[in-house]
């Protein structure tokens, strides 16, 4: 039996599953700073050099339903990105899992900025395609009476194309903002029907804002403040995150991030020889008997240093 929150978390799920016509939201993370590529083509090759990014999230830790099957949303990404003089700007991709209850996604982006130079600092603008094969396993389900015909009794899926596009500020002054958009076709996959029954599988369009300044606190220089926000949108439902992150020494960090009415996230980390390591951990605000979401980041940063110092030889013959 479940109690009343997770009643509450179980009907959610059944609702984003089982509808005849529908899109899922897009996930949402707390250390989000890792996820700018994969939500914003503009960002691609506006980092510290050629970046790798990995990311996963357990939300809801421990949630299970009647049966012992694990429903609760599940994130794997990786996304990487790199500037690339050649084509003025730069390129990106990302991977990522997303699971919710018994249907599953991997998506594939990939992204080209075109990096503009003004006098304020330098501006990406964006564009990116992005391919989803979106599957549920309806063989997970079992009717309160047997062989509904209603329900359909095999792992069906479908493949979506859908396109993306971004625009991401980097100033010369240590702040940022960015305008992005995802699925902006909404593309629509192909019918599954049985016994009258039909889903219809569907991108939803998501808009981003984000922005963020870092400073260093006056007459403690080992201390460098860094706030942000983060607004995604389908327009059915919006969510605010507001965070702020304190780096130490350049070594260690932590934070703390704000969901508006869903959570309230910790974050620590560390810095060591290019490679930034991070895990948040999301208390719900939801109800006092919702789990706990973990989080866990990795990011590694590199650039690629040629040597244009020119070796000559000169045969002694020919002097």
């Amino acid at each position: 039996m479940f109690s009343k929150p997770g009643k509450l978390l179980y009907l959610c799920i059944a609702m984003v599953i089982t509808v005849a016509s529908y899109g899922q939201q897009s996930p949402a993370f707390t250390q989000y700073n890792v996820a700018y590529m994969f939500v914003n083509a503009g960002y691609a090759g506006m980092g510290e050099g050629i970046c790798v990014s990995a990311l996963a999230r357990q939300q809801w830790a421990g949630f299970v339903d009647s049966e012992g099957n694990k429903v609760s949303p599940q994130d794997f990404l990786i996304n990487a990105d790199a500037p690339v003089k050649v084509i003025h700007g730069g390129v990106g991709g990302a991977i990522i899992q997303d699971k919710l209850g018994f249907e599953t996604n991997v998506g594939i982006r990939l992204a080209y900025s075109y990096h503009l130079l003004i006098s304020a600092g330098t501006l990406g603008m964006g564009v990116g395609i992005n391919l989803v094969n979106r599957s549920i396993d309806f063989t997970k389900f079992h009717p309160v009476q047997s062989n509904d015909p209603a329900l359909l009794s095999a792992k069906e899926g479908a493949m979506i194309f859908d396109g993306n596009i971004g625009f991401f500020f980097k100033s010369n002054n240590n702040y940022y903002v960015g305008l992005s958009a995802t699925n902006i076709l909404e593309s629509k996959g192909r019918n599954l029907s049985t016994s009258g029954t039909t889903i219809r599988y569907q991108t939803d369009r998501t808009f981003y804002l984000m922005a963020g300044y870092s400073f260093v606190l006056p007459g403690h220089p080992r201390f460098e403040l860094v706030p942000s926000l983060l607004i995604q949108s389908d327009i059915a439902s919006t969510q605010y995150n507001i965070s702020a992150v304190v780096n130490y020494n350049s070594k260690f960090w932590g934070g703390v991030n704000y969901r508006f009415q869903e959570s309230v996230g910790f974050m620590v980390g560390v810095n060591f020889q290019g490679f930034r390591f991070g895990y948040s951990y999301d208390l719900s605000t939801l109800s006092s008997g919702v789990p706990g979401s973990h989080e866990i980041t990795l990011r590694y940063c590199f650039k690629i240093k040629i040597n244009k110092n020119k070796t000559s030889y000169k045969n002694t013959r020919f002097l």
